[in-house]
């Protein structure tokens, strides 16, 4: 029976225990954590912050998949499943579709593309660049909240996107609704939920930092060439995608980020299931570990430039100095990339 219903509905052999497994854990650990954010007992709320957190992070990660099209047989049912996860983790004022497309470009193009230039807003704007660097430099996802905050503001503040007025007003009439019913239950569960989200985006804005350094464009400002430059160059996608494991000689930890961490494998076959990243890994790059970031390097990086990266390094283009500095741990990277935000 379960091999039928795997090659019914799932589009890899041996996906059905995985994805099952990691759709159960997401859901469990979301509402679970909920749960105990709702007991109101402190060591309780703790955990429930912490089980709340990393169930999003999963589900963020599930979407991932669910983009490329890598849980089930028929888009439509990756496209379901993509948009309900997208309510746990908050980037359900975007549609799933939005979403989709903005990653494709990224793929595509080997670019990460944005309509959004949240760099040149800030450079022209002193005072609100000191604001975010100052949370910045407390270690709060100041430019994550600003991209997840243009997902409810985009259709009032762009025509393109003015036709999604009325579902995002549905959307955020229902999530702020709750909100305030949690706020008015209690304000530190209130707190323990911003938390749990605040976690959420410095896990994706973490993973996200290193993996490349394609370099930032600004669709509005960019002509179609700048865009076009490097589209289909499997060799510059190679070199310039890295791979941000957790661990090389403890592989289960990296199921923390369901093994997002295997970005190399995930560019050279993005199609490729979480669950066998590992495997095509190996396959594919051996015990060659010169695109794999050392995880204290990745840490010293995100620590020393967390404030630098506002505004990001262009220099980090130009030929190996974005490798060199990831090796030494003094990178710079990238914020406000993440595949929930499509601007």
């Amino acid at each position: 029976m379960i091999n039928s219903i795997e090659k019914t509905w799932f589009r890899h052999q041996g996906s059905l225990l995985p994805n099952i497994s990691a759709l159960f854990y997401c859901h469990l650990t979301y509402f679970g954590g909920a749960g105990l954010i709702l007991s109101l007992n402190p060591v309780l709320m703790a955990a429930g912050t912490l089980a709340m957190a990393h169930g999003m992070v999963i589900a963020a990660y599930l979407i991932h998949d669910c983009g490329h099209n890598t849980l089930f047989k028929l888009p439509r049912h990756n496209a379901m499943m993509g948009g309900a996860l997208n309510w746990l983790t908050g980037g359900c004022y975007s549609t799933y579709a939005d979403l989709r497309t903005a990653h494709m470009h990224h793929h595509v193009d080997n670019a990460d593309v944005t309509t959004l230039d949240y760099r040149g807003y800030l450079a022209r704007h002193p005072v609100q660049r000191k604001i975010v660097e100052a949370l910045e430099w407390l270690y709060v996802p100041a430019v994550e909240w600003i991209m997840h905050g243009v997902l409810v503001l985009a259709p009032f503040v762009l025509k393109e996107k003015k036709d999604q007025r009325r579902r995002v007003t549905r959307v955020a009439v229902i999530r702020f609704g709750l909100f305030l019913a949690l706020f008015l239950y209690s304000p530190i569960a209130c707190l323990c939920y911003l938390l749990a989200y605040t976690i959420l985006l410095t896990v994706l804005r973490f993973m996200d930092a290193f993996q490349h350094n394609y370099g930032v464009v600004a669709l509005a400002l960019a002509d179609e060439a700048e865009l076009i430059k490097h589209r289909g160059d499997r060799d510059y996608e190679q070199s310039h995608t890295f791979s941000n494991l957790i661990s090389v000689q403890h592989p289960w930890l990296n199921l923390l980020t369901l093994n997002f961490g295997y970005h190399n494998a995930h560019h050279a076959r993005p199609t490729t299931p979480w669950h066998m990243l590992p495997t095509l890994h190996q396959a594919l790059y051996g015990n060659d570990t010169s695109a794999v970031i050392p995880f204290r390097k990745q840490l010293s990086s995100f620590h020393k430039n967390r404030v630098t990266r506002v505004l990001g390094d262009d220099s980090e283009m130009q030929g190996n100095r974005f490798a060199q500095r990831l090796w030494n741990g003094s990178a710079v990277g990238v914020a406000g990339v993440s595949f929930l935000t499509p601007f």
